[in-house]
């Protein structure tokens, strides 16, 4: 067995690695959210009406075959590692950005975004390596990184891919693609396996690698089913700002192109700081359990405020107060993680991607309603921030449901789960 001394520069390159790979799909990703809607406003002949169908479809259908998907990819990294998931996931998502820069017509635009959602496992498959390969009480640090990258890659893809978009719709996909398979390469040559054969499932099973038997795992872990409702509910009240955001600031602040892309950068440079720089420090201070608290509370606080805000410049004092929600997440994540046994890691974090997916096909049709119901003239109560109070009620919520879970002393180390 390898020493304690020669393990933990092996442990760091492979944590390097698997930031990496997170940046730069989150940097692909991002790179195509300015050009995405406007390839497929071009392939619906321009019309404007056309091309807001076509983006709802688009982004229901990714979000569906998400919320089937991530589940098998965590039970398949389980069963078969998780570099070999990782690996796949990258060199499928490459292959793909190549099909969405060549594809003519929207249905293969739509074929194209299925095996986005097929392959895109690298996120919850990094978070199950993390687990790997991290002490317990060092994960929420580590989470806090990956968040890092999450911000880092918002920060510059929509910068980049809204830039090149200009010079060609085309183009951002082909830098999409050529960035996730320089990641498969990289990690290829690089990334060691984290799951030992020993630890590994001893078969795949159909029946619990599905959206439904991942929930049951949950079931299993009464602290974890709860802690995963407060990460569905916090993803739900995120998609407010996807869905709604740019809308709203047209519609209340008159915000043009360039007003929300220099907002979207003061968010992801906010966010990064919170992951990169402030999460570790704070756990390690006031322990997990007080961070998600307080995380969920800046969260409340600052849907809050952007809901009431009446202008452009007080609606800014509302990105920092969201950052540091991002307490909340990693901390949720290492305190689930503490609970589940390592041959069910992948898994896990499946079943927490598939409750991700399923806040993506509810969020934005749940938002962009609440909007439209807002700020319509029959209505009987004209409150465009009436989408980001529903999402702070749902963080109140989350918080509920964290106290529940959290009250009862929780076991430090795996080997206290509880068992079927």
């Amino acid at each position: 067995m390898p020493s304690p001394a020669s393990a933990a520069p092996a442990r760091q390159a492979a944590l390097a690695f698997v930031f990496v790979t997170v940046l730069l799909d989150i940097l692909a990703f991002g790179i195509i959210i300015p050009v995405l809607p406007r390839l497929i406003k071009q392939m619906a002949g321009g019309d404007m009406v056309a091309a807001a169908d076509w983006v709802g479809i688009i982004g229901t259908v990714f979000a569906i075959v998400q919320f089937v998907c991530t589940p098998i990819q965590g039970a398949l990294s389980d069963r078969y590692g998780r570099r070999p998931v990782i690996l796949l996931s990258n060199l499928g998502l490459g292959l793909d950005f190549i099909l969405m820069a060549v594809v003519q017509t929207l249905p293969w635009l739509v074929v194209a975004r299925v095996i986005s959602g097929m392959t895109s496992a690298s996120f919850s498959t990094a978070n199950a390596y993390i687990a790997d390969v991290v002490p317990a009480e060092k994960r929420a640090g580590a989470f806090g990184a990956l968040g890092a990258a999450f911000g880092i890659g918002f920060v510059l893809g929509p910068a980049l891919g809204g830039t090149l978009g200009a010079i060609d719709l085309r183009f951002p996909f082909w830098l999409a693609a050529g960035l996730a398979l320089a990641n498969f390469c990289y990690g290829y040559f690089v990334l060691p396996e984290s799951l030992p054969p020993q630890r590994r499932t001893a078969c795949f099973d159909w029946r619990r690698a599905n959206p439904v038997g991942a929930l049951l795992l949950l079931r299993r872990y009464p602290q974890v089913y709860l802690l995963a409702f407060v990460v569905f509910l916090s993803q739900l009240a995120h998609y407010v700002l996807n869905t709604t955001f740019v809308l709203y600031a047209d519609y209340r602040y008159g915000w043009g192109p360039q007003e929300v892309g220099y907002t979207l950068g003061f968010v992801g440079v906010c966010n990064g700081i919170v992951q990169a720089l402030l999460v570790a420090q704070v756990v390690r201070r006031f322990g997990e359990r007080r961070a998600i608290f307080a995380g969920l509370a800046f969260g409340m606080l600052g849907f809050a405020w952007q809901g009431f805000a009446a202008t452009g410049w007080v609606s800014l004092a509302a990105i920092p107060l969201l950052a540091l929600w991002g307490f909340a997440g990693p901390s949720t994540q290492a305190l689930v993680t503490r609970q589940v046994d390592p041959s069910e890691q992948g898994r896990l974090q499946g079943a927490l991607a598939g409750l991700t997916s399923l806040a993506g096909i509810i969020g934005p049709g749940l938002y962009s309603q609440i909007f439209g119901w807002s700020i319509a003239p029959d209505s009987p109560l004209h409150l465009p921030g009436a989408a980001f109070l529903v999402a702070a009620l749902m963080l109140a919520a989350a918080f509920g449901l964290a106290w529940r879970a959290t009250h009862a002393r929780m076991s430090t180390t795996t080997a206290g789960a509880v068992r079927p």
